[in-house]
This record gives C-alpha cells, structure tokens and sequence, in this order.
C-alpha cells in the first residue's frame, strides 16, 4: 500500500514538473515540495524508528507533516522554493549520474550533495536562465514519472526512492528509454509555452 501511494505521488508530481514546471512555477513548486516533504519525513520515520517506510503510524504523521511543511514553505518563500528544488533534483541527477559508474554508496551519496549544492548556487547566483528551468524541471519531473512506475512494477523498492539509491541498471531498458522520452517531450512542451524569463519571474 506504501510503495502504491508513494507510486502514485512520484508519477503525479512528476507529471507536473515535466509538462508544467516553467509554465506555472509557484504552483508547481509547492507540489514538488509537498513530494520531497513526504519523501524526507517518512526516511527520517523510517531511520528513527528502524522499521519499513510508512509501516507505522508515526511514519504517516511524519510524512505528511513534512510534505506540509516544505510545500508550504516552498510556497511563501521564494529562497526555501529555490534551495528545495534545486537541491533535489541536483541530488538526484548526480547520485544517478555516479551510479553509472559502479561506485560504492558512499560515493554516489557524496555525488548526489555536491550536485545538490552547486545546483543550488547556480540557481541563486544566476536566477536560472529560461532554458536551464526548463531543463531542470523536464529532467527532475521525468526522473519522478519513471521511479514511481518502477515502483508500481516492483522494480525498484520505497527505500531505493526515498534514498534516492537508485542506478540505471536497476530498471528495466525500456524505463531508461521512457526516462529519455519525456524529459525531450517535457522540454519541448515547456519550449511552446514559454513566458517568463527567469525563476524569480517564474515564481510570481
């Protein structure tokens, strides 16, 4: 029941951050705040309480806390949005990216921060430029779609998600193709609908 919940709001908030990230910033980025918060209150559950994600109460109260919490604040403060963001999707990338490399769990741990922080201060020294938000929104939303369909097929567990331990060859080739697929479609579709210049102008 966990890992279809947990499926269910990679896939949705995935969905809008592919398709919709740049039209509709401020929205979505509460959204994509509300799916961290949950992610990051049910691991904390999770590692306080030694048991499985979301198999205690406590795991629940903590997940949906926290997806309040960072969606709330994603949406009031434009600086918390940026940081957020940007430091999940930027983990996420790095700690897929060092994956392809065979390397220990540390390492892709250490990529996955690093990524995280240059791409926070990348995105508040430049205000990310037009087509660098689109690539990050595209990249992150696709990456979200694809975990939350491995999870429904049992490819990948709710710890690998949660943790963000998750490498290439743990799916099947066919998910990889489909990880490709929307994150060209989601720039493209963002690419048409185009409006503001900026992620601050974007965030109003």
């Amino acid at each position: 029941m966990s890992a279809i919940l947990l499926a269910g709001l990679a896939i949705v908030a995935g969905l809008i951050f592919c398709f919709r990230g740049y039209l509709a910033m401020r929205t979505v980025i509460a959204i994509w705040g509300a799916f961290v918060g949950f992610a990051l209150g049910t691991s904390l559950a999770s590692l306080a309480t030694g048991s499985s994600p979301l198999s205690e109460v406590i795991g629940w109260v903590a997940a949906i806390a926290g997806a309040l919490l960072i969606a709330g604040l994603s949406y009031a403060f434009y600086t918390v949005a940026v940081i957020m963001v940007m430091a999940s999707v930027g983990f996420g990338l790095s700690a897929v990216i060092a994956s392809f490399f065979d390397a220990p769990a540390w390492v892709d741990a250490v990529a996955g921060v690093v990524g995280a922080v240059l791409l926070v201060i990348l995105a508040l020294a430049t205000n990310l430029p037009e087509l660098l938000l689109i690539v990050v929104s595209a990249s992150g939303g696709a990456s979200a779609i694809v975990w939350g369909i491995s999870l429904l097929l049992g490819e990948l567990t709710s710890s690998q998600v949660l943790q963000q331990e998750i490498a290439p060859t743990d799916q099947a080739w066919w998910l990889n193709v489909l990880l490709i697929v929307l994150f060209v479609s989601g720039i493209v579709v963002q690419m048409r609908h185009r409006r503001a210049g900026t992620l601050r102008e974007a965030y109003r």
